[in-house]
């Protein structure tokens, strides 16, 4: 949904990028229910949930009756569409339903993958979620490839801190690697925390109407070749998703 709280159709954006491996941020669940964002596109798509973590709990809230043509409301961290339950009362929509639930993210595979795992990051006091890494294994062509999906929390909440935590978690650059997902930072400041890996697309990716700045990133190590790489085009996320055919030399 938009920031206003106005769907939009998940599934066929999925199905436009035709990725063997799909990491996606931001995935909803209503509580006491299996049928989340996730499980969704799985079904309609013929994937599989190869790794699911939850984040945080959020109150979903239904559309907004005084939405306009804008992605949603203005500042954006006074978006109508959720609100972490902890989060200050003034943040909070008023005299609107919502539902509660769970937000997470999730590692969707249509090829075969093993040894799935979540990676926990240590939890930032000004992070209104927890963190984590996802990571399975795969074969890409007669060799192991391992895939990871994230999504980090914001510089401004100190995720520096989480990205050298996450330096230690990762397999040694010298194997098959690729790690994915939204980083909520800026290429450049990306590249320093893991100078053995390399950035497999480069494009602007936020905010998805006009972007100006990369948060969305897919890192490499060295043994893994890059076929093609782009920046897809907007789909009702306010972030536009990066997408990466890759190969072993």
């Amino acid at each position: 949904m938009d920031g206003w709280g106005r769907p939009f159709d998940v599934s066929g954006a999925c199905a436009a990028l035709d990725a063997d491996l799909l990491v996606l941020q931001e995935c909803w669940t209503p509580d006491g229910d299996s049928s989340g964002t996730a499980a969704r596109v799985a079904r309609d798509l013929g994937y599989s949930v190869a790794a699911e973590a939850t984040l945080a709990h959020i109150q979903r809230h239904g559309a907004s009756a005084d939405a306009d043509d804008r992605w949603g409301p203005r500042p954006w961290h006074l978006r109508r569409a959720f609100h972490f339950d902890h989060v200050r009362e003034r943040r909070r929509p008023t005299g609107r339903p919502s539902l509660p639930g769970r937000w997470s993210i999730a590692l969707l595979a249509r090829v075969p993958v093993r040894d799935p795992a979540t990676l926990w990051l240590e939890r930032l006091r000004r992070d209104p979620a927890d963190r984590a890494v996802l990571r399975v294994a795969t074969d890409l062509g007669s060799r192991e490839l391992t895939v990871m999906g994230t999504h980090m929390a914001h510089v401004t909440d100190f995720s520096p801190l989480q990205y050298r935590r996450m330096t230690a978690l990762l397999p040694p650059a010298d194997t098959p690697a690729a790690l994915a997902g939204d980083m909520n930072l800026w290429g450049p400041p990306v590249s320093s925390f893991f100078p053995a890996w390399r950035r497999a697309v480069v494009g602007r990716t936020w905010p998805a109407h006009r972007p100006h700045s990369q948060l969305d990133h897919v890192l490499i190590t060295e043994s893994v070749q890059v076929v093609e790489a782009r920046v897809a085009g907007p789909s009702g996320s306010d972030h536009r998703p990066v997408v990466v055919r890759l190969a072993l030399g």
